[in-house]
């Protein structure tokens, strides 16, 4: 039995005729009960500081989102107590740690994105064993780029455009070092270019023609944390800001009705899927906050997401119905039919992304 439930119909809330702008209706004020972000995203930080690592291997790369979505919650809420467990958590897979074995060695998307724990915590606490630690991930990156002045470790999936990009735009953040934007988005448009779809969507890959959720949530969760530190001014800004809202305009089209999206976002027999919608979510509401998306069109939208991804949150505060970790396939059955998780790394992410992007 769930502690929190879905409300297919939204029933609880003002008509759509009745929020509007003139009205200055706030989208993201007066939640249901159990539904304030302030309160989920407690919830689902407090469970991940008490949560085993998921794998019998090194950390997994939905472990680092998770990690980073907590630590970014308790530093918006001033929850020092939080944020102290959650950095003691981590102190084991330092160099020399308890858990040293766990930190992730290949050169590959998947792993390097490890660095971006240390650097928010350098961030969080200025202690510079956390910054060169994490640099070492984002240095690395760079160490042998493409002649395009990529990185070597591109390979046009759509998941890229997250775990790939989000390690150099926290470098950035952590260093003030122009070279990392930069790269971030040369990266970033190289992969708008080759990726986007006249309909706003995105293929898993240039071979695999499926409009997967998380991998598209991975590309909207991506262009959000960069619109969020690019410059006005920069030169990249005007087009991944296109690239975005004509995505947000797509999301709108194929939003269910409670508000959710499916395991294959324009497959209306696929399942509801919670991770790709916390991404899409957590997209919306920056899009709406930060004045990127028409507030009229993209805030209730945005209000029944949040609505409904809070209602996948079991007694546990574990999240379900998660897509499991997927390859690309060039099958519509595989996509169809992958199995769901409860409890994911991949999922718990996205729910404190998109309370995070409510708060700030």
């Amino acid at each position: 039995m769930k502690v929190h439930f879905k409300i297919a119909a939204l029933g609880l809330l003002l008509p759509l005729a009745a929020v509007t702008l003139a009205a200055q209706q706030d989208y993201f004020s007066n939640w249901p009960a159990g539904r304030a972000p302030q309160e989920i995203g407690k919830l689902v930080a407090e469970h991940f500081v008490t949560s085993p690592h998921q794998g019998n291997g090194t950390i997994f790369y939905g472990e680092v989102g998770t990690w980073y979505g907590a630590l970014t919650f308790a530093q918006l809420t001033h929850d020092d107590a939080l944020r102290d467990e959650l950095i003691k958590k981590f102190q084991p897979l330092m160099p020399g740690g308890a858990e040293a074995d766990r930190i992730p060695r290949r050169d590959h998307v998947d792993d390097s994105i490890f660095g971006t724990v240390p650097l928010e915590i350098y961030i969080l606490t200025k202690d510079k064993k956390y910054l060169d630690f994490g640099l070492s991930f984002a240095d690395r990156q760079w160490e042998n780029p493409l002649p395009d002045g990529l990185s070597h470790e591109t390979r046009f999936w759509i998941d890229d455009m997250y775990m790939l990009t989000i390690l150099q735009l926290q470098a950035y953040r952590a260093t003030g070092d122009k070279k990392y934007l930069d790269r971030d988005a040369n990266e970033m448009v190289a992969y708008l270019r080759k990726l986007q779809q006249p309909s706003g969507l995105f293929y898993h890959a240039p071979d695999v023609p499926f409009y997967w959720g998380r991998g598209n949530g991975w590309v909207a969760a991506g262009m959000t944390e960069m619109l969020l530190t690019l410059p006005k001014d920069h030169p990249q800004r005007a087009e991944i800001l296109a690239a975005y809202q004509k995505m947000m305009a797509a999301l709108l089209k194929y939003q269910a009705q409670d508000g959710m999206w499916r395991q294959l976002i324009d497959h209306p027999e696929a399942w509801e899927e919670s991770s790709g919608s916390g991404m899409f979510t957590f997209a919306l509401i920056s899009g709406v906050r930060n004045g990127w998306l028409d507030a009229a069109t993209y805030g209730p939208a945005a209000r029944k997401a949040w609505i409904a991804l809070t209602g996948f949150i079991d007694q546990n505060a574990n999240v379900t119905n998660i897509c499991a970790g997927t390859n690309k396939k060039d099958d519509l059955e595989y996509y169809l039919e992958r199995p769901r998780r409860t409890g994911d790394f991949h999922g718990q992410e996205t729910i404190l992304w998109a309370a995070s992007a409510l708060l700030r």
